[in-house]
């Protein structure tokens, strides 16, 4: 009766929190530093993340989540359970939640069980699981429950879901396990190629979102100086890198991508293409930012396509949206489990 609405996406790479009339409260990466000697939790979230690269050999920095599942159900628990108290405060915090919670739309039933048991084990009184793409669409303003197809490509940190939704319902759909993580270890790779320089992970991060692009033409030509160890000498280095040198190096994931879009098309009933073709492909996610996707896709596909409003909480959003009608979303089969505090299934 007390207890508050609280959606989550839970991302690969970021953690947002929703709380219903509050909105978006928590947006933080998915990162945990421990102490391995004592087993003692020292950070989280960003915190956490600037210690990735930069830990003493007692001093782990970790990512709990990979490819947008559980890869670390402990680490992911007690992430969820600051994250959670960083929101809440007084009383809230003993209070019984109900909680909305996203996974990506290729995940398996074993991936599912785990995200809920996550979920009901930092407190939550109630536990309902949503698809990313689905909860996108809701959060980027569509209206699912129309006999009308929208076709949803949700670009995270570890997985792409693309799916043609219409009446409240998925129908057809791919998850990809590309995402913002690919595009970081394939700018990795080819400055280490090319340049023979070896960068860390947040180096490649910054890359690709101050001067990443998919589509050289998409704007004028960016440059970075960046900083990293050189593989032949030993010794630090700086070099200049250029935004086409980033759209080469991600080349091979956006088209995975690109691909992913095309083979859901390819298994989309004629009437729903249609009115795709009509609304167009509309893009969420963080890597719906990266410059010049939504002219590629519309290049490579013929339909235009553009980003949603504030595209890194669409999700997020999306999840809030569905607990507020959780009992429309229910009856169209949106909300794919539903689990209270003691194992009882409804």
């Amino acid at each position: 009766m007390w207890g508050k609405d609280i959606g989550i996406d839970l991302g690969t790479a970021t953690v947002l929190i929703f709380i219903r009339d509050k909105g978006v409260v928590l947006r933080e990466p998915s990162v945990v530093a421990m102490d391995q000697n004592s087993g003692k939790i020292l950070a989280v979230g960003d915190d956490a993340k600037q210690m990735l690269g930069r830990t003493p050999g007692n001093v782990t920095a970790v990512r709990p989540l990979k490819d947008g599942v559980i890869a670390d159900y402990t680490m992911t628990e007690v992430m969820l359970r600051l994250f959670i108290r960083k929101v809440t405060a007084g009383i809230e915090r003993i209070m019984r939640h109900r909680v909305m919670i996203c996974v990506p739309s290729g995940a398996t039933d074993v991936e599912r069980r785990a995200v809920l048991e996550a979920v009901l084990e930092v407190g939550a009184k109630e536990a309902y699981l949503i698809e990313e793409p689905m909860s996108a669409a809701i959060g980027a303003g569509l209206d699912i429950a129309e006999p009308r197809g929208n076709l949803i490509v949700d670009i995270g940190g570890g997985t792409t879901d693309v799916a043609v939704i219409s009446l409240g319902g998925i129908v057809v759909s791919e998850s990809l396990r590309v995402g913002g993580d690919k595009f970081d270890e394939a700018i990795t790779r080819y400055v280490r190629k090319q340049f023979n320089l070896a960068i860390g992970e947040q180096t490649a991060e910054e890359l690709k979102m101050r001067i990443g692009t998919c589509f050289p033409s998409a704007g004028e030509e960016l440059f970075m100086d960046i900083r990293g160890r050189d593989l032949i000498h030993g010794l630090p280095r700086q070099i200049t890198i250029t935004s086409s040198d980033v759209s080469k190096a991600i080349e091979e994931s956006i088209g995975t991508i690109i691909n992913g879009i095309r083979r859901v098309l390819e298994l989309t009933p004629p009437e729903l293409a249609a009115d795709i073709i009509d609304r167009g492909v509309i893009l969420t996610g963080g890597g719906a930012l990266l410059r010049g996707l939504p002219q590629l896709v519309t290049q490579q596909t013929e339909i235009e396509t553009i980003v949603a409003d504030s595209p890194m909480e669409c999700v997020a959003l999306g999840t809030g949206k569905a607990l507020q009608t959780l009992d429309k979303f229910r009856e169209t089969g949106t909300v794919l489990s539903a689990f209270r505090r003691g194992g009882r299934r409804r």
